[in-house]
């Protein structure tokens, strides 16, 4: 029988417990303060099996995918900027006493848009370019200034189109974006913004997800003479402020899937944008015909009283009317504030038809009956639908 060598015995015991208490010191170190002492003796799919996907590498793909997008993306992207028209002040001078003089426009950054063809169409918010005795540009991502010449103005679903003239810049090629397909998104869905933040930081970018499908927002002004409600729009949690109005909302792979619209007042971080196949609808038709179709307007700022809130307070379901537009068809039919619209030629407005979807199928200058609650009565009135501008 082979005789053990007693030292080499006890110097293997040492040197087997040396190694292990250093992966073991290793493994403990890499777990507490991510020194990642085992990952360099282990292969990428080791490590893959050992901890799933590293939060590091989940942290990189999805910088990754924001830096592609955001340089694929922003050269489409551009600034809307206004300048005011002139106007007349009273200026006074102590030599001279009140005179009256003339006060420069002054020109700003107001809101963002996004280039849709190569001949020169810009896609952005009716509400901003809603000023018609002001002159209009947008600024690309190169500096690169184009006065807009005509402005198409699709209010019912707050979208205009700027017409600009590629030869400003003949060295510089215009580049369209590319549009996706919004009937596709879910809620959870990844987004990426793009536009002018502020009015201020012209091609901010900020990322989110898409936090609700179907809402319904007032659009409008009662001061631009238009109120009316925005159906089936996307709510997002990425940071949209006043001057995104008119940017893009981008899915990962830099399609266009809405365009940015307002963010909900009195709260943080709640945006809204219109999904791109309204507008890729609108788009189509402006294409054929060079104009918006016509839309209807009736007239009215209003919130919806659904059936439950209909029982608490003893009301018929249908449109509380919060305000009504000075010289619209709904003063000029006799619809006052706290009135509660319950029909529009016999259809019940309801969970299944409100009253943006009943006015939107009918035309400019059609006749329509509309039955009122009032006084705990109901009033029948008659109202000619006049044209959005």
């Amino acid at each position: 029988m082979k005789r053990i060598d007693l030292r080499s015995f006890t110097i293997g015991i040492f040197l087997g417990i040396a190694i292990l208490s250093i992966f073991l010191t290793g493994a403990l170190a890499d777990r507490l303060f991510n020194f990642g002492f085992i990952d360099r003796f282990l292969s990428r799919e080791e490590k893959g099996l050992r901890v799933g996907v590293s939060v590091d590498q989940k942290v990189v793909n999805e910088e990754s995918v924001v830096i592609e997008v955001a340089e694929k993306v922003s050269p489409s992207v551009v600034t809307v900027s206004i300048k005011t028209p002139q106007r007349e002040v009273i200026q006074f001078s102590p030599f001279f006493g009140f005179r009256r003089g003339v006060e420069d426009g002054v020109e700003q950054d107001i809101g963002s848009g996004f280039i849709v063809s190569e001949n020169g169409l810009v896609v952005t918010n009716k509400h901003v370019v809603s000023n018609t005795r002001a002159k209009y540009k947008v600024i690309t991502k190169d500096d690169k200034e184009y006065e807009v010449k005509e402005i198409s103005r699709d209010p019912s679903n707050d979208i205009a189109i700027l017409k600009i003239d590629p030869k400003d810049h003949p060295e510089f090629k215009l580049k369209p974006v590319e549009l996706g397909n919004s009937s596709d998104l879910k809620v959870g869905q990844f987004v990426i913004a793009i536009g002018t933040a502020l009015g201020e930081f012209r091609h901010t970018v900020t990322t989110g997800v898409v936090s609700g499908l179907g809402r319904g927002i007032v659009a409008g002004s009662i001061y631009e003479g238009y109120v009316e409600r925005l159906d089936n729009v996307i709510q997002t949690d990425a940071a949209i402020n006043p001057g995104n109005s008119g940017g893009p909302l981008l899915n990962s792979t830099g399609q266009v899937i809405g365009i940015n619209v307002a963010v909900a007042q009195g709260a943080q971080n709640i945006g809204f944008a219109i999904p791109v196949n309204v507008f890729k609808d609108s788009l189509s038709k402006f294409n054929e015909t060079g104009k918006f179709p016509a839309k209807p307007f009736l007239g009215v700022r209003y919130q919806i009283i659904d059936k439950k809130t209909a029982l608490a307070n003893q009301v018929p379901q249908g449109a509380y009317v919060i305000e009504v537009v000075e010289g619209s068809p709904a003063e000029e039919a006799g619809i006052l504030a706290d009135d509660i619209i319950v029909q529009i030629d016999g259809q019940k407005l309801d969970s299944d038809k409100s009253l943006s979807d009943i006015v939107s199928s009918k035309k400019p200058g059609d006749r329509v009956k509309i039955l009122v609650w009032r006084n705990e009565e109901e009033r029948e009135l008659t109202a000619v639908l006049g044209e959005a501008e």
